[in-house]
Parts: C-alpha cells; structure tokens; sequence
C-alpha cells in the first residue's frame, strides 16, 4: 500500500501558501470544498488562480456553504467564474432573511478540503478569510491512499449539494476503513461516524487524552467517557481559547467547566492569537485532525470530516504542537473558578438548557 506523507501548518497564513502552491501547479483538476471563503485579500488570490486555471484547461469544482460563505454567495464574483466555466455549488442554500437567524446555523457543510490533480490534498481547520491570518489553526497536506478518500468525500458532497431527495443523500455517505483515513460525519442516522470514533477512542485510552478545540460543549456521552477515563488514571487535557467570538457559545462552553474540573479534567486556556485548531491525540496511538469541533453542533447536526491516524509520525506532530500550545496557556483551576463574578454564573445558568442545540 502507497504511503501516507504528511506536512502540518499551524498558522492559516502558511497553510494558505501552501494550498495556493499546490492550486497553481495543478495540472487537472481543483477540488475546493469550504464553509468560509470570503472574496477578499486572501480569497481574491484563489479566485485569480481559479480563473486562470479554468482558462488553461484545468477543471475547477467548489462547494461552499452558504452560511459560511454568504458574502461571497451574494457577490457578483460567483457569476463571473461561472461565465469562466468554473463549476460552483452551494452547500443548503437559505433565503436572506434568515442568515441572522440562530436556526440557519444548522445542518452545515462545515468541512475543510482541497484535493489538486487527486494526488494532494489539504484538510484541517483554516477557513479562507483574511482575518484568520494569524489565527493559532492546524491543516495538513497529504499525499498517498489518503487523498483517494478525499476525493471520494469531496465527490459525494458534490452530488449532495444537488440532490433534493433526504434518504439519497443518508445512501450515500461512507465510512472508510483504512489505518490513515478520511472519516466523515454527518447529520443522518447511523452516518455519525467521526463522532462514535472519537468516543470510542477516549473510551479505550489508558494514559492520556489531549483534546484541542475552539468550541468546546460537551454532550452527556463525551462527558461520561471523560469521567471515566479520569477514574482510569488517563491524563486528560482540553486546550480551548482564552476567549470566544460569540459570547453564547462562550457561556456554554464556561457552564461545563466546574462539572469537568470536579471530576478531574484538566483544562488551559490559551493565551496566543485566537486558537481555532481542532485536533486529538490518544495515548500515542490514535490521532485526528480536521474540522470536527467538540461541540453539538459538529457531534449532530454538521457536516465534518477529519484525517484519523495512528501512524506514529502523524500523531508525534499532533501531540508535539499540544505541548507547545500548553506553554501559552493558562491552566483553570477549579479554586479560582468558583470565585468567579456571580453575574457569570447566572448568565451560564441561564444558557444551560440551550446547549444542547450550540
């Protein structure tokens, strides 16, 4: 079987190069597939890559979502690219009048995949918009089988993005079954398949589970195995961001920790630039990377997809950018929790019986 190679990015700005340089040395085929695009600084780079590609002879194919992507849906760009030949879909498409409305938010193609020629491909957590530039974030680009499964996934949503009928679209999801591989999740019954993996890999650990993620509001599942990994002896760390851009999801997120530091879990809030990495690693044996967040929104109603590898080089990586995170963390102890400004707790009470909708 070919190998696997892997190339990690922990900024978006040098993953952003990189997946520009693979873009302008396709061949083939382009095979972009974001929940954030914006048509800016950034943005406008690919779109000049993408037209000229289209005119050379290239076949270029993008999925964005129309919630994370509603300014670019909405801009002339898209029917000038399209006049190019460039092919363009929209992932569930919603009327104006709700892009403000908390239920838009759900049942999103949130995935992170580009795919050139089908022999590269770059997946992780870096959206296409300039003020993501220095954010803390973690992509890979990989070559091997790897990217095969990629492009299967890609190709999958390519026709989803098209097809109206609910129980062709549950048909066609897949789970792959190789040691490095491309695992998807998705809204469907029985498709939740990165979500049961990643519970069943913190439920197997037996000496350290180190989480990192944006958005972090457990369900009553992740949290049952975490206290029993906890009850095992497992180390468990969760690296989440010092502070949040929504302050709902903040609450929500807040209102989990006394539960889970009572118990034993050890939580750190990062201090650097905005941390928008979404990665695990398990007993250096298991890790995944990709777009999956810790939260409802990616365990139910999301489209995710993430690499999980149990190559030892892939999860050494992953586990050493945990450690060099942990150096601009601060820890949460549960002593100076419970001091915190009444004001807080009410509004993280408040919120409690929402969160299993964020």
């Amino acid at each position: 079987m070919e190998k696997t190679s892997a190339q990690f990015y922990t900024e978006s700005a040098s993953a952003w190069e990189a997946m520009l340089s693979a873009c302008t040395e396709a061949k083939n085929t382009i095979e972009m597939e974001q929940y954030i695009f914006e048509n800016d600084s950034i943005g406008g780079r690919f779109i000049e890559i993408f037209k000229q590609k289209q005119k050379a002879g290239v076949r270029v194919r993008l999925i964005y979502d129309t919630v994370g992507s509603y300014y670019f849906y909405k801009s002339p760009t898209v029917k000038e690219l399209r006049r190019l030949g460039v092919q363009i879909r929209f992932f569930n498409i919603i009327s104006p009048w709700r892009i403000h409305n908390i239920f838009s938010w759900y049942f999103r193609d949130h995935r992170k995949i580009l795919v050139v020629d089908g022999k590269v491909g770059f997946t992780g957590g870096v959206g296409i918009r300039e003020d993501m530039k220095y954010w803390r974030d973690t992509n890979v680009k990989v070559e091997g089988h790897v990217v095969e499964e990629m492009q299967n996934a890609f190709n999958e949503m390519w026709v989803l993005t098209a097809e109206k009928n609910i129980w062709q679209r549950i048909k066609r999801a897949r789970l792959y079954q190789k040691k490095i591989n491309f695992v998807t999740n998705t809204p469907y019954l029985r498709r939740k398949f990165l979500y049961r993996r990643v519970i069943e890999a913190i439920r197997f650990s037996k000496e350290y589970v180190f989480i990192t993620t944006p958005y972090f509001i457990p369900n009553q599942k992740l949290i049952k195995v975490l206290r029993k990994a906890i009850r095992r002896g497992v180390d468990v760390r969760i690296i989440v961001p010092k502070t949040l851009d929504l302050s709902i999801v903040s609450r929500a997120s807040h209102s989990f920790f006394y539960e889970l530091l009572l118990h034993g879990v050890r939580i750190f809030q990062y201090n650097g630039n905005f941390i928008h990495t979404k990665t695990a690693v398990i007993d250096d044996k298991w890790s995944t990377v990709g777009s999956f967040n810790f939260d409802n929104l990616s365990f139910t109603y999301n489209h995710e997809a993430n690499i999980i590898s149990t190559e030892y080089g892939f999860i050494n990586e992953l586990k050493n950018h945990f450690e060099n995170d942990l150096m601009k963390c601060q820890e949460v102890k549960i002593e100076e929790w419970i001091k915190r400004p009444i004001a807080w707790k009410i509004r993280e009470f408040i919120i409690m019986p929402f969160r299993r909708f964020i």
